[in-house]
């Protein structure tokens, strides 16, 4: 009879790889002289040198982006395409981008266009002499205005996007992969990789591989704006730029991510339904709080515990997700490609973790998410006593014949009550 294999076992001596590293990254850009309506009024009037600071300016800024972004287009011959409501965009831009990989010829691969609510300035005219100039107060709404997306390929991160806004103060969104990065890196690197669909599958040199997503921080995402930002059109000039009213790039959506890739991929998928089983409590608030906490000692009594706790199970992804919600984040795993354990710490709001959203914070984010990572591991190990791949489980788990030939049922597999009695003959 072959020995029980235990979860602990499996993820500290049965996988191949087992990597670290950022995955989707999605920025806001902000310009920080722009945030309050004192700022608007200096802005056109200091800056522009407008003898009234009307709207009609913001107007016109719009306009000369909207016809420099058509002649863009026109001169380098990049598709444009309108999105419509309910189109996916990455599946529209999916087959462009990686004809463009395929090429590996950095570029802008397509421009996308669609009408969309956006945080921007909104003008009121003030009630004055009309023999005098009029006057107008400026106040943050949510109005419906065109955003263009830019969909480039990139010589160091592979795809990703910047979304500009047409309409004042511009507010910019950027996205990018981490590990399409480090797949980047590493093929310029030499170092042999096959791939998972979002990450790696084996790799001849895991340590130098982890190397590079620990070098992957606040100066190349930087970068990357930089590069891009110089060779696209943009509402705002390099007069502007040079006056400081330029882009700053915030966090609004992090993930970090640990993938685990099993030697033994046939049985990957009973083994994660098992897990699933046995922690399905991992969104109550005692358990999630340790997950999150921010340091040994708990939270200070002024930042209480507070918001949405749950545990949900997503099946609509071909395949099992664990999801645990923290406030606006959460922590999820799920089997990937049917071989590896992703662990995946989603960080919505980085006020979540005690972090500041700008930035040069990233670091600090991820060591905090990776310690998320690892606790629920850690988590997982001490509360696991599944049986895996083992004779006794099949002996449990299918109909069987007694010795006076009777048919006696299978064990449904997991039923609260039938992973009880299985964890109890197995240990």
């Amino acid at each position: 009879m072959s020995r029980v294999v235990t979860v602990p076992e499996l993820l500290d001596g049965h996988t191949v790889l087992d990597i670290e590293c950022l995955d989707r990254i999605y920025l806001n850009g902000y310009v920080p002289l722009l945030q309050v309506g004192g700022q608007v009024v200096t802005f056109l009037r200091g800056h522009l040198g407008m003898p009234v600071a009307s709207p009609a300016v913001f107007e016109k800024i719009g306009t000369r982006f909207r016809q420099a972004v058509d002649r863009f287009a026109e001169m380098n011959d990049i598709p444009v395409v309108k999105f419509k409501k309910g189109m996916r965009k990455i599946d529209v831009m999916r087959p462009l981008l990686a004809r463009a990989g395929r090429a590996g010829r950095p570029g802008v691969v397509a421009i996308g266009w669609a009408q969309e609510f956006q945080l921007v300035w909104d003008a009121r005219k003030r009630d004055t002499d009309p023999s005098r100039p009029p006057q107008f107060s400026f106040a943050k709404a949510e109005r419906r205005v065109t955003c263009y997306y830019f969909y480039v390929w990139d010589e160091r991160w592979g795809p990703g996007f910047i979304k500009v806004c047409a309409y004042f103060p511009y507010p910019v969104k950027v996205w990018l992969n981490g590990h399409e990065h480090s797949k980047q890196a590493a093929a310029s690197t030499g170092i042999g990789f096959t791939e998972l669909s979002n990450g790696f599958a084996s790799c001849g040199d895991p340590d130098a591989l982890q190397a590079i997503c620990d070098r992957l921080g606040p100066a190349e995402i930087q970068a990357f704006f930089d590069r891009w930002a110089a060779r696209l059109p943009l509402p705002l000039t390099p007069a502007d730029r040079a006056a400081g009213y330029w882009w700053e790039l915030s966090m609004r959506q992090v993930e970090v991510s640990r993938t685990m890739v099993f030697d033994a991929p046939r049985q990957a998928r009973a083994f994660f339904e098992a897990l699933v089983a046995d922690n399905l409590d991992l969104g109550r608030p005692e358990h999630v709080e340790i997950l999150f906490k921010r340091s040994p000692r708990g939270r200070k009594p002024k930042d209480p515990a507070s918001g949405m706790f749950r545990t949900a199970i997503d099946r609509s992804n071909q395949g099992v997700t664990i999801n645990a919600y923290w406030r606006h984040s959460r922590v999820k795993q799920y089997l990937k490609d049917g071989r590896a354990l992703r662990v995946e710490t989603v960080v919505n709001s980085p006020e979540d973790l005690g972090c500041a959203r700008r930035l040069h914070n990233l670091p600090q984010l991820q060591a905090r998410a990776r310690a998320i990572n690892t606790r629920l591991l850690e988590t997982e190990k001490v509360g696991q006593g599944c049986v895996f791949d083992s004779p006794a489980f099949a002996r449990i788990s299918q109909p069987t014949l007694t010795q006076d030939g009777r048919r006696a049922p299978g064990l449904r597999f997991g039923d609260p009550r039938v992973m009880a009695l299985a964890g109890t003959l197995a240990s």
